[in-house]
């Protein structure tokens, strides 16, 4: 006996995760580094990131952490380029109109802090109190760096 099935592919007539439009396909596996050292490092930090990925967008953002001698290098790569990945450098995300940088952990605790201790995915998160910061988690707690732009380097 032989089955057949008469449905269309999508018989389930659902729209969620289709991609309708990609300006550029290259983004979908894009990654944002960022880098922390002190102006002694910065130096040899930049020519070592320069060396060893292609930099998607062709910039580097360093930027000043406020009130600390720390500075952060942000670059974007592409995850098929990333063979290690430098000492002191995490993986976060960017919300464009605030210039703000989070991690993943960072985001939960600040919903958890605004939230009522209550982590939702919906909340709805003003990003504007969070201008050019980086929201990051130290022992669980949810750590805010201001920063401001040093340099920006075309490569």
């Amino acid at each position: 006996m032989i089955t057949t099935l008469d449905r269309a592919p999508n018989m389930y007539d659902t729209n969620y995760d289709v991609l309708t439009s990609i300006q550029n396909l290259g983004d979908l596996n894009n990654k944002l580094f960022c880098t922390f050292t002190d102006l002694g490092g910065l130096d040899a930090l930049l020519a070592e990131i320069q060396d060893k990925y292609t930099i998607i967008y062709n910039k580097l953002f360093v930027l000043e952490i406020i009130g600390k001698d720390e500075y952060v290098v942000t670059y974007n790569v592409d995850q098929g380029n990333v063979h290690s990945i430098p000492e002191n450098t995490i993986l976060v995300h960017r919300k464009k109109e605030s210039n703000t940088l989070y991690t993943i952990n960072a985001l939960n605790e600040l919903i958890k802090k605004l939230n009522g201790g209550v982590v939702d995915t919906k909340y709805q998160v003003n990003w504007q109190h969070y201008n050019n910061c980086i929201l990051l988690t130290q022992h669980n707690e949810l750590n805010q760096l201001n920063t401001k732009i040093y340099k920006i380097i075309e490569v």
